[in-house]
């Protein structure tokens, strides 16, 4: 949840705190050792993850989509009706903004033009929203009450630790007990049935001892029937969430050559702010010879246009501010990335982001009114119809309604200023 402002902030502390003193871990594991990384699994889960920077054709391995039957009233029209269209979601981290992408989805849902998605992919705050989605609007009111009823403290605990007590300062165990809460047997029996019918679903996180992104097909996890199949999920999620610094690190427990190991995963966006396989590597198994059509929608949970803020001198103002900058120009280049590669493959690109027009603010992290008033900001544009942007900023296109991928219309001055 990369861009709350006071779990920066702790996380700026950690990291300063922590290149004073050096200090070594109280929390000794067992590390996959570098040259058994590649080999290291879950014991009675195999090929349920790959690397995120891994060759196109390793990736295409958790990109395998059926032909499937839609369901009624989805966009495509009447159950049973096939196409060969692919509809792809990717939702970005944002931490508390990730209130902006559920209202845009369940606005979205309730103006009934919400496709059902062959490909959802979900990092950070949007790991959290991904599986709701996944699932379709009988989720939706969940995925609202996730982003709209609960609090800071229904979070993590601001009670701060001291950083030589332990790997985090803040103690995220409110977050693993709201996951939790709505991650139960029965969504983890949905999540199967629908990874059968040829969906898939892909969580991101980082694996802090390679320093490279891992996507988890957690709907291989679901069907697996393995025991640990629901912590497992569980997670897999809280990891996708957890500021490293701020949130403790996820340890997971991977075997190789007989051996257990443990490896350390935190926030997908630390590697990747959103992410998704070239739809050109996708393999469609009802058509393995014809090149899948695409339609890929993006939410970027935070704004793309520059926001000045008047900083001040103090260290931690700084180091906050130019975090923030960070990650949101990390964003963009994710963005541009895949940009650059669905121009190259034909696909139909569109992003959503909050407008530059969007004027609430919030004095600490996760409040109830802040992430209200952009739930529904996203509610009422997803509704209405969202006027997708097709480019990254810098990139002059007209953005399109959604749902009405023909128009010429010419984008809101706002929109428009967003993409120059």
């Amino acid at each position: 949840m990369c861009t709350s402002r006071s779990v920066m902030r702790v996380a700026a502390l950690f990291l300063m705190t922590g290149l004073l003193c050096g200090c070594a871990s109280l929390f000794p594991r067992d590390v996959v050792p570098k040259r058994l990384i590649d080999e290291a699994e879950l014991t009675g889960m195999p090929n349920i993850r790959v690397w995120g920077d891994a060759p196109p054709e390793a990736l295409a391995a958790l990109s395998t989509i059926k032909q499937i039957r839609r369901k009624p009233n989805a966009a495509h029209g009447r159950l049973g009706q096939q196409s060969d269209e692919l509809n792809i979601l990717a939702i970005s981290g944002g931490g508390d903004n990730g209130a902006f992408g559920a209202g845009l989805l369940v606005g979205w849902g309730d103006a009934g033009t919400r496709p059902e998605f062959d490909l959802v992919t979900g990092v950070s705050a949007g790991a959290l929203t991904a599986p709701f989605v996944y699932l379709g609007r009988s989720r939706d009111a969940a995925l609202k009450e996730v982003f709209t009823r609960y609090e800071r403290s229904d979070i993590y605990d601001p009670g701060v630790v001291a950083p030589l007590l332990g790997s985090g300062l803040v103690d995220s165990s409110p977050l693993e007990s709201l996951i939790a809460k709505y991650v139960d047997d029965q969504f983890l029996r949905d999540i199967a049935m629908e990874r059968r019918r040829g969906r898939v679903l892909l969580i991101g996180t980082t694996n802090l001892d390679a320093q490279r992104p891992v996507l988890w097909d957690v709907g291989r996890i679901a069907m697996s029937n393995h025991p640990q199949a629901l912590p497992l999920f569980r997670k897999i999620l809280l990891a996708s969430a957890s500021v490293p610094g701020a949130f403790p690190p996820v340890r997971i427990k991977v075997s190789v050559a007989d051996r257990t190991y443990e490896e350390l995963h935190v926030d997908g966006g630390v590697t990747q702010q959103v992410f998704v396989p070239r739809p050109s590597t996708i393999i469609r198994t009802d058509v393995p010879t014809k090149k899948a059509a695409a339609r890929l929608f993006i939410i970027r949970n935070g704004k793309i246009s520059p926001e000045w803020e008047a900083v001040e001198p103090g260290i931690f103002s700084i180091s906050l501010r130019s975090i923030s900058t960070l990650i949101k120009n990390q964003s963009i280049g994710d963005l541009y990335r895949i940009y650059a590669k669905a121009e190259i493959d034909g696909t139909d690109f569109n992003l959503a982001a909050i407008s530059s027009t969007f004027r609430a603010t919030r004095e600490a992290s996760f409040e109830q009114g802040y992430m209200q008033a952009l739930y529904t900001e996203g509610y009422r544009s997803g509704f209405e119809g969202y006027r997708w942007i097709k480019a990254p900023p810098g990139i002059a296109k007209n953005p399109k309604p959604l749902g009405h991928f023909s128009s010429s219309a010419s984008p809101p001055a706002s929109q428009s200023a967003e993409l120059r």
